[in-house]
């Protein structure tokens, strides 16, 4: 079996964990996959929810490491983030689509469809498809219903732009696997490697 990660695995820079993040399987109530796409926020440039100082809403990403950060994005979707760096640091790592492997008739009903490449290839549909919501704001990544388990062999990682943004859309704090056909959106062709 495969080592279970713990909280401890995200009380580190949010740039080091987002890439080591690709190649994880993700389970929320045994339904999930492999991590295939992954972007790093952090505290310190405007496109991070916490970047104008703590509210309500993003409190959770002031909290301990190793955490899940939910919210509604354009009042549609869902997305999950996971908490890293030392508490009062605030910064997040987004998480933008799975490899679909265990529990897929389930995610195919919730999700309306039969194609598999679109069931988590995005963060709203993958949001939709492991019934993750407002509900699992909050709760810890290394107790039920998530489950987290490392990676196993090598996983070429790509490094490029983030997603959907206005602000800071230069840095290169998206990450995904190189040969994955689910990812959200391929990456360039020209695309810096970071691990293999």
């Amino acid at each position: 079996m495969p080592k279970r990660l713990t909280r401890s695995f995200f009380n580190r820079s949010v740039h080091e964990v987002a890439p080591d993040l690709i190649g994880v399987v993700l389970l929320v109530g045994g339904v999930g996959g492999r991590l295939v796409e992954a972007e790093a926020y952090h505290h310190t440039e405007p496109a991070a929810h916490s970047y104008r100082g703590q509210t309500e809403r993003n409190a959770i990403m002031f909290g301990p490491p190793g955490y899940v950060y939910v919210y509604r994005s354009y009042g549609i979707h869902w997305c999950v983030n996971f908490v890293c760096e030392a508490t009062g640091s605030a910064s997040a790592v987004l998480i933008r689509a799975i490899e679909p492997t265990a529990g897929l008739p389930l995610m195919r009903r919730r999700r309306g469809l039969k194609d598999d490449l679109l069931l988590c290839s995005g963060p709203g549909r993958l949001c939709e498809a492991l019934c993750i919501t407002h509900a699992q704001n909050g709760m810890a990544l290394d107790e039920p219903p998530f489950e987290l388990f490392a990676r196993e062999g090598a996983v070429e990682v790509v490094a490029g732009p983030r997603i959907g943004l206005t602000k800071a859309v230069d840095l290169p704090w998206r990450f995904g696997e190189k040969s994955s056909r689910f990812l959200s959106k391929p990456f360039p062709a020209a695309t810096t490697v970071v691990y293999r």
